[in-house]
């Protein structure tokens, strides 16, 4: 699994639309063979330049956004993006292959998990995140 890096590349995937969300996290997905061509300063005409490695578009490429909004403390935002990555990577082979940006759209309580980083909070974050990568790979993840 490719990892996307640039601004381009995330605002190009999220570009793509909701394909699955779950009551904390939103997956969006930009299918690189569907990829309208991008316009401004700076962006390449295609967005298969974006996700090309070796001259040709392909493969499963995961971002994660994970605003100080919604998680505060840097090591809880670490973890969750842990979890991103890892959970999407158990899910390579059912994806398909496109961008797909996982965004972080509502904190977890306070009050539930009062530890950045507790196991309460890490087996709720992976839940969802199963939850999440499962109705997009099924494409049942209608929004």
């Amino acid at each position: 699994m490719l990892r996307l890096k640039t601004r381009p590349q995330f605002q190009a995937a999220m570009a793509g639309g909701i394909v699955s969300r779950t009551a904390h996290f939103a997956l969006h997905r930009l299918l690189l063979a569907d990829a309208p061509p991008s316009t401004g300063p700076g962006s390449p005409t295609e967005p298969q330049a974006l996700f090309s490695r070796g001259g040709s578009p392909g493969g499963v490429w995961l971002g994660a956004m994970v605003p100080k909004r919604w998680a505060r403390r840097a090591v809880t935002r670490n973890t969750i993006k842990r979890q991103i990555y890892a959970v999407g990577a158990g899910y390579e082979a059912r994806l398909a292959p496109a961008a797909h940006v996982v965004r972080l759209r509502s904190g977890f309580d306070r009050r539930q998990f009062v530890s950045a980083t507790s196991e309460p909070l890490r087996l709720a974050v992976r839940t969802e995140l199963q939850q999440l990568f499962s109705r997009a790979a099924a494409g049942a993840g209608a929004p």
